[in-house]
């Protein structure tokens, strides 16, 4: 035999992105004296990214055991009147709490119905009718063999993608790795029926859980919470951070707010802590009982699984990959003035300073990515609720798909033109408003 073999998964990929084997393969996939160990490396990998795509987008590893086994969410889902509690979530309640419907998950006769106004979203049975169809980004329904909701789980994709909107508001096409700043991750826990999970672990009874649930907000998410027990800043606003997104995170060192670890880490830490996924985890740095004494008390860095029971470890690897994989997206046409935008771009790398820290083009600085709350002209609070009590530098790319919410890891500053005013005035850089406005339509542009 001559030439290499791709992959399945590895012509999935490809047909799956609209290309031809040979763009995944390198061209040479079966032709005599093709490079083997190359185009087998590009196979593989795809085959990889193919894997990770499939775990982001569907895999719960195993929490529905926690999600629907111990809060009993899904019976909040699902309603009295279909066997749940409460009014149940429609449609249009899911989508107002920032749920996304894949609409390439919808079969075309449910498409015309819906346009045809023929489908009450007000009901929380086409909720579950969706669920059937693993049509709800993030979420996956449990069902008997009666049809009955049994359970419910989460997945990557719930908080770190959305859709196109091609369809409607909140139904479309996948756009995975875009932050979901739409969704609200508090309310929809606090709706579950027994948070009592949550109340033992941090010594509160189940109406302070919620009250400090529904205080997130659209677009938060507090993964500290179950470590510290800080549900406020000491300015009494909620400490939740925004949702980031999880796209154009390859060639940079740390990948959260405030860096607690790179991709993989990350994954590892939120499957099994805040998915409450089956899998084993390390981190010895949560014994801190003085910075994280909810963690330290429960042994949080030290989750040990068999291997056969294990349901998160094995599949880190390939969403490694994946996630790596994702590019940030480009700004849409018109969105940006390109004449203001070139003048910006020489501001950026001059006098304003900005390539000090975002190193073009990774945007963030290509190592040791991290700086104090001093230098940055902020407040410490949640760099201190972190390893290093540091914030990392964040790339910029695709600023346009995240801007809802604010920026900075909490929001504070409501616009991109608030931020540089910020580091105007703390670095003295004595930009005019037109070189701020030109910087801030470069920020825009990338």
């Amino acid at each position: 035999m001559t030439g290499c073999q791709q992959s399945d998964s590895g012509q999935q990929l490809a047909s799956d992105n609209g290309e031809t084997p040979g763009a995944v393969d390198g061209g040479g996939g079966g032709a005599a004296g093709a490079d083997c160990a190359g185009d087998q490396t590009i196979a593989g990998a795809a085959g990889m990214i193919a894997e990770g795509r499939r775990t982001f987008r569907f895999d719960t590893f195993g929490d529905e055991a926690f999600w629907g086994g111990e809060l009993g969410l899904h019976r909040a889902i699902a309603g009295r009147d279909n066997g749940g509690v409460g009014p149940g979530v429609s449609p249009n309640a899911a989508l107002a709490l920032g749920l996304k419907v894949d609409a390439a998950a919808l079969p075309p006769e449910l498409v015309d119905k819906i346009r045809n106004g023929e489908v009450d979203l007000d009901d929380p049975a086409v909720t579950i009718a969706l669920l059937q169809l693993n049509a709800v980004v993030g979420v996956t329904g449990v069902f008997d063999d009666a049809g009955a909701m049994t359970g419910v789980g989460i997945q990557c994709a719930l908080c770190h993608s959305t859709v196109d909107d091609s369809f409607a508001p909140g139904i479309g096409r996948r756009r995975d790795g875009w932050a979901n700043r739409d969704l609200n991750v508090g309310a929809i826990v606090a709706s579950a029926p027994d948070l009592s999970p949550f109340a033992e672990l941090l010594g509160v009874d189940q109406e302070t859980v919620r009250t400090v649930l529904k205080s997130w907000g659209p677009g938060k998410f507090d993964a500290e919470l179950v470590l510290d027990g800080k549900a406020f800043r000491p300015d009494g606003k909620s400490a939740a951070t925004l949702i980031p997104p999880a796209f154009g995170l390859a060639g940079v060192n740390l990948h959260t707010w405030t860096g607690w670890g790179g991709v993989s880490h990350w994954n590892a830490f939120v499957a099994n802590l805040e998915m409450h996924g089956q899998g084993s985890f390390f981190d010895p740095r949560l014994d801190d009982a003085s910075k994280f004494p909810i963690a330290a008390r429960n042994r949080m860095g030290h989750i040990r699984r068999d291997e056969d029971e294990d349901l998160i470890t094995p599949k880190l690897a390939a969403l490694h990959v994946y996630q790596l994989a994702l590019q940030a997206p480009t700004p849409p046409a018109g969105s940006f003035d390109p004449y203001a935008a070139e003048r910006g771009d020489t501001l950026f790398e001059g006098k304003a300073k900005c390539s000090g820290c975002h190193v073009p083009p990774l945007y963030t600085e290509p190592g040791w990515n991290m700086h104090t709350a001093a230098e940055m002209g902020i407040d410490a609070f949640q760099a201190r609720r972190s390893p290093d009590n540091r914030y990392r530098t964040s790339p910029l790319k695709g600023l346009f798909s995240h801007s809802k919410g604010g920026f900075f890891h909490d929001g504070r500053f409501a616009t991109l033109l608030d931020v540089v005013k910020h580091y105007n005035r703390h670095f003295g850089l004595g930009l005019t408003q037109r070189e701020m406005n030109d910087l801030v339509e470069y920020l825009k542009s990338l």
